[in-house]
């Protein structure tokens, strides 16, 4: 590997450990959000009903914050195949082309600003044309990130990859156990309640809950592992 080629794969890990540290800050904020202005709305009344009391508390508790946080794997898993495409090329290409086709998918189904933008609509709109803006909303969410075969696929591809990358971790000596593992169970999890979102939500949920744990512990490994790597250090 020649000087130049190193410089741009540390560039590259630098960039991984930026995405990896900002994916963190987000889902520490997105559980602040929850938890200060609540959950998001259940459906396009409730959605109108937020947004006529304040429009910025409808957009944060929608899923811009969720799509900064998958969008950030754009940063994350190119510096994950530099790192571990001697370990296992075929695999780590597939999990990063995965990512790259599951964070397209997200970008394309995200709601929020179709939502917010009907939601401008309905505060100055009449009783027969807020009917018109509900049935507008109940498709755009019906077509969104969470309910679309499209988002549910994407789920996968991005969980599965994310399990991929983990497992390829434990043969690399590229990254500590605490990250391969963290991730290993933070993905699994989040594939496993993926998978029964759509068919047992009530079990979903407290899976959801209890995955994000280990989501808070691979993020900032990932981070220190990438900013360990750009200094030339395994």
């Amino acid at each position: 590997m020649n000087i130049e080629t190193s410089k741009e794969i540390k560039g590259l890990y630098r960039i991984g450990g930026i995405a990896a540290a900002l994916q963190l800050v987000v889902i520490l904020g997105y559980a602040v959000v929850a938890g200060v202005l609540g959950a998001k709305p259940p459906n396009a009344e409730a959605y109108f009903a937020v947004y006529l009391e304040s429009p910025a508390a409808a957009f944060l508790r929608g899923d811009f914050l969720l799509l900064i946080l998958i969008g950030l794997y754009l940063g994350t898993f190119p510096a994950l195949y530099a790192a571990l495409r001697r370990e296992s090329p075929v695999y780590a290409a597939l999990a990063t082309l995965f990512t790259i086709m599951a964070v397209t998918g997200t970008i394309a189904t995200e709601s929020t600003f179709a939502l917010h933008h009907l939601g401008s609509q309905f505060v100055t709109a009449s009783e027969a044309q807020r009917s018109l803006l509900i049935a507008a909303a109940e498709a755009v969410i019906a077509a969104d990130m969470w309910n679309s075969s499209a988002a549910y696929t994407g789920g996968i591809l991005l969980q599965g990859s994310g399990v991929m990358i983990s497992a390829i971790m434990l043969r690399s000596k590229n990254f500590s156990k605490v990250t391969a593992y963290a991730g290993l169970l933070g993905n699994g999890f989040d594939l496993i309640q993926h998978l029964l979102h759509p068919f047992a939500p009530s079990i979903s949920a407290p899976i959801q809950m209890f995955m994000g744990i280990f989501y808070l512990v691979w993020f900032p490994m990932l981070a220190r592992d990438f900013f360990r790597l750009a200094q030339g250090q395994k």
